[in-house]
């Protein structure tokens, strides 16, 4: 069925080809709220090759305006998804499909050392504890989490370290414990049947947005995701998330404010958002600046307090933010989120992990953080397949 009102502008899609398709290439697609985004990438020479990516908004599928969040029945879904294979000429069938954290829950125990079977038993019966359904209705995964180097001091040994020494210490791991509804797994795997994807594998966000813009940096830091409707914080050290939180405002909250106080359309009020963002100059632009930065204080009130949570709990010193998520890319941002988190703040370059022309270097440098769950989707499963 032909999509009412297609058009490429309107819909707010970008794709480009550069390579003929090959049987090893793979998809990484990333199903947001209110867009899509998607790269096809090929193993060659040992590098992760860009043959072609794209973004679609889901706004105009479910009724509303570029930039809304939706929530799209799997039928409509399907339809996008072809829509954006088509305008961005994917023709892999592999793909790695991002679940979103909202319908995941994380939770990170400390439990004896032990060997993985008798792990695995003791994970389903402590995973009962967390989970408020019944176990029978979510998929389970589990991660062990190396061991981080301690910073502790001997300043910091209590008094009574030597007596208590003499007892033999009962050696501790902390796992990471995933449950996933079944029936959040069921929807997606539904959607690729229909969008005609085969040998599906599926992954929570977070970690595919931090495959994508972690480098060789070991040292704690704090990956904020600004999405349309949600905000993810992770804190990472020596390349693992040792936390996640989600905070509920979104980039959308502040084209919706812009919207009610100026009285402009959403679609308008969008405009103005990407076009002035937090550098406001004139009266008038710094109206808009003034409404957008009082949507995303709250987000960043609330990503300094768990950052010196963190901070505190782990005697750590986190010295660099990674920004990611279509929501990061505002005018001003970085230097509004330096004064708040006085720490580094970079954008994550996704891009910088794959080989592609080096004329698409100014674009894909700017996009790089909208496309870090898609790259780090395509990243894994090129891994997968070995």
């Amino acid at each position: 069925m032909p999509l009412p009102n297609f058009d490429v502008q309107k819909l707010m899609t970008s794709a480009k080809s550069f390579f003929g398709g090959k049987n090893e290439s793979v998809i990484g697609l990333d199903i947001g709220s209110s867009s899509l985004k998607v790269v096809q990438v090929r193993k060659e020479g040992g590098r992760a090759v860009l043959e072609t990516y794209g973004e679609l908004a889901l706004g105009p599928y479910g009724g509303l305006d570029v930039g809304r969040a939706t929530n799209l029945p799997t039928d409509k879904l399907a339809e996008a998804i072809k829509d954006l294979f088509r305008e961005a000429n994917v023709t892999a069938k592999s793909a790695s499909i991002a679940l979103p954290l909202s319908s995941a829950l994380l939770t990170f125990v400390e439990l004896p050392s032990m060997e993985e079977d008798k792990l695995a038993k003791i994970i389903s019966l402590e995973a009962r504890k967390y989970i408020p359904v019944p176990i029978n209705e979510v998929t389970l995964d589990w991660l062990v989490l190396p061991k981080v180097s301690s910073t502790a001091t001997p300043s910091e040994t209590s008094p009574d370290t030597k007596e208590r020494t003499q007892a033999p210490a009962v050696e501790k791991i902390t796992v990471m414990i995933v449950a996933i509804h079944n029936q959040v797994l069921d929807k997606y795997q539904e959607v690729a049947l229909k969008t005609g994807l085969t040998n599906t594998s599926y992954e929570i966000e977070v970690y595919s947005s931090i495959r994508a813009t972690l480098g060789h940096d070991m040292s704690p830091m704090m990956i904020i995701d600004i999405g349309a409707g949600i905000t993810k914080v992770a804190m990472v050290e020596q390349g693992l998330m040792k936390s996640v939180h989600m905070v509920s405002r979104g980039s959308q909250e502040a084209t919706i404010a812009i919207s009610h106080s100026l009285n402009v359309s959403i679609t308008k009020a969008e405009k103005l958002k990407r076009e002035i963002g937090l550098d406001g100059r004139d009266s008038e632009s710094q109206k808009v600046s003034s409404i957008i930065e009082s949507v995303i204080g709250y987000i960043f009130t609330e990503a300094n307090r768990i950052l010196l949570a963190y901070q505190s709990k782990n005697n750590k010193t986190i010295t660099k933010v990674i920004l990611t998520g279509g929501g990061v890319l505002l005018k001003g941002l970085p230097e509004y989120v330096r004064k708040w988190l006085e720490a580094d703040v970079v954008f994550g370059d996704s891009f910088s992990k794959l080989e592609y022309p080096a004329f698409l270097e100014p674009v894909l440098s700017e996009a790089g953080p909208e496309f870090s769950v898609a790259i780090g989707l395509a990243l894994k499963r090129l891994q997968d397949l070995g």
